[in-house]
């Protein structure tokens, strides 16, 4: 019976705990982030090299108190990867697109979100042999989901990991919050 009573007095103290996090992101704050992705979602394993794919997006907090302690980002992103088959076939894809996201403190230091972008996708490729050369470029509308989170180290900087199905499976960076 003890432990039961020990059992839910840390249940009860790890909720009221939980329950009191502040937000770390909120309205007028404005957080850039850099990131290295992992997986790409454009190219399978047959490729013989892969250039990571990097991102950069600028998210502005527009609205807090949603869901009690929730806010809402929105923000600018910008992704690009290449790869290249055999020397001969190089392709690349640039992500320009606008994101969204929902905020909300789970622990302390921690700003866990997920969100949606929507964008443009701008691929192009490069087939050069001794045979034949061509070049051309194909766009189209680029959605995507996303969660993630940021661990800030101090009240500016932060790192941030994220997974989705945006220009790579997995995101891992550096946030500054000015």
């Amino acid at each position: 019976m003890k432990k039961l009573l020990l059992l839910l007095f840390v249940v009860v103290f790890s909720l009221t705990q939980l329950l009191a996090q502040e937000s770390t992101f909120k309205q007028g704050d404005k957080v850039f982030n850099l990131g290295v992705g992992f997986g790409s979602t454009y190219y399978g394993s047959y490729y013989t090299s892969h250039t990571p794919a990097l991102s950069a997006s600028l998210e502005f907090g527009v609205k807090d108190g949603v869901l009690d302690k929730g806010s809402i980002g929105v923000g600018g992103y910008v992704g690009y990867s290449s790869a290249t088959w055999a020397n001969y076939y190089k392709t690349s894809n640039i992500i320009i697109g606008a994101r969204g996201s929902f905020h909300y403190p789970l622990v302390s230091k921690l700003d866990t979100y997920t969100g949606l972008l929507l964008g443009y996708n701008i691929y192009s490729y490069k087939y050069e042999s001794s045979y034949i050369g061509a070049t051309g470029t194909s766009s189209g509308l680029a959605f995507a989901w996303f969660a993630g989170a940021r661990y800030y180290f101090s009240n500016n900087f932060a790192v941030l990991g994220e997974i989705g199905y945006g220009i790579a499976y997995l995101t891992v960076g550096v946030s500054l919050k000015f």
